[in-house]
């Protein structure tokens, strides 16, 4: 059915007039620098879109350029990127700074190729800062296309395959914020709001049911909670492990300071454990 002209038309035709009235105005969308779009996708991974936006801001005042970055410890950067959770990130996005600090490289087997980056970065990178035609999904697109298309959640490489034979080549990303901002307010994983999407017509799955994935587990359980207390402390001051475990108050954080310390996000001098310098 996508692959007849009439249907792409019908697809692209009312995603876009609902984008032209209704496109949320977020930061990251006013840039075509792939510094600012990198940080900002980078942020986005497994972090919710409103906790993503003060944080965006505060950080590019801090490191405004891939060279501030680079000439910044790696301490710095991940007291600028507290509150946010999953350091390895900021930890990739220092050493990415420290590999490109002039320019980032435009070619997408090459952003690939950055630290933590991967298949969809790469793509957003160059869809959203060099206007590249190039086929990509995060969750929300995988749930739009693949409802829309499939009658269910695709999986990214369903999704790939039909953003690709969607995707308008001039509009790239539009297409692709558009899209987003359709599975953020209407094709929600749970309780979607399928009554009011622009895309009803033309959608397969209009509400049917759909197994769900399972819950992780409870984040007050979570090793990375434990992680990210540890982390905290230290933007603060150096602590012993001991320290830490009564501080922190869980018998697991010995294991993780250590684990911390092969990620090189925490370093140890001594008896005691800090931020690297």
């Amino acid at each position: 059915m996508y692959d007849t002209e009439a249907f792409r038309s019908a697809i692209r035709r009312r995603l876009f007039a609902w984008y032209r009235r209704s496109a949320r105005d977020l930061p990251w969308r006013r840039t075509r620098d792939p510094y600012a779009v990198l940080v900002s996708e980078v942020m986005l991974q497994q972090t919710q879109v409103s906790r993503v936006i003060e944080a965006y801001a505060r950080f590019l005042r801090r490191f405004p350029t891939l060279r501030a970055l680079a000439r910044a410890s790696l301490g710095d950067v991940l007291r600028a990127w507290s509150g946010l959770g999953y350091n390895r990130r900021a930890r990739d996005l220092h050493a990415i700074a420290g590999l490109h600090p002039q320019s980032l490289p435009e070619a997408i087997e090459d952003l690939d190729a950055l630290p933590g980056v991967g298949a969809y970065t790469a793509g957003a990178v160059a869809c959203f800062a060099h206007g590249v035609a190039v086929a990509f999904a995060d969750t929300n697109v995988r749930r739009v296309l693949g409802r829309a298309i499939l009658g269910r959640a695709a999986t990214e490489r369903e999704a790939v395959a039909i953003d690709m034979r969607l995707m308008p080549r001039r509009r790239a990303a539009q297409w692709h914020h558009a899209l987003m901002d359709v599975g953020a307010i209407f094709c929600r994983s749970r309780e979607p709001r399928c009554a009011a999407c622009p895309l009803r017509p033309v959608c397969r799955y209009r509400g049917a049911a759909e197994p769900h994935p399972p819950r992780q587990s409870s984040f007050a359980a979570s090793d990375r909670r434990i992680r990210g207390a540890i982390v905290r402390a230290l933007t603060i001051t150096p602590h012993t492990v001991a320290e830490l475990r009564r501080l922190i108050g869980d018998p697991r954080v010995p294991h993780l300071v250590a684990a911390l310390a092969d990620e090189r996000i925490v370093e140890t001098f001594g008896h005691r454990v800090r931020l690297p310098e």
